[in-house]
C-alpha cells in the first residue's frame, strides 16, 4: 500500500510539473503572433534576450527604446535601437513581428 501511495504522488508531481512547463509555454505564446515569432512591442528583456544575436544588454535597449519612443512601427524600426545593426535584424528577421 505504501508502495502504491508513493507512485501516486510520484505521478501527480510529475503532472503538476508537466502542466507547468505548458503553461509557461502558453504565456510566452501570448507575447507571440502565434507562428513563433516574438512581438518585439510586447516582448520582456528575457523574451527579447532569447532571440539569437541579442542578449540581455540589446534586449533591455530594446525595451528601453520602445519605453522612450512608443510601439515599433516595422520590424526594420529595431534598426533605430543602439547596437542592432543590419546583421542582427537579417538573423532575427523571421523571429520578430510588430503585430
Amino acid at each position: 500500500m505504501a508502495k502504491f501511495l508513493r507512485n501516486r504522488i510520484a505521478i501527480t508531481l510529475l503532472m503538476l510539473f508537466a502542466a507547468s512547463i505548458i503553461m509557461s509555454n502558453l504565456s510566452f505564446a501570448e507575447k507571440s503572433n502565434g507562428a513563433g515569432r516574438v512581438n518585439i512591442n510586447e516582448a520582456s528583456v528575457s523574451e527579447l534576450a532569447a532571440l539569437k544575436g541579442i542578449g540581455k544588454v540589446k534586449a533591455e535597449a530594446i525595451v528601453a527604446y520602445r519605453r522612450e519612443n512608443g510601439k515599433f512601427e516595422t520590424v526594420d524600426d529595431i534598426h533605430n535601437v543602439k547596437g542592432i545593426g543590419e546583421k542582427i535584424i537579417d538573423k532575427i528577421r523571421d523571429r520578430i513581428t510588430v503585430k
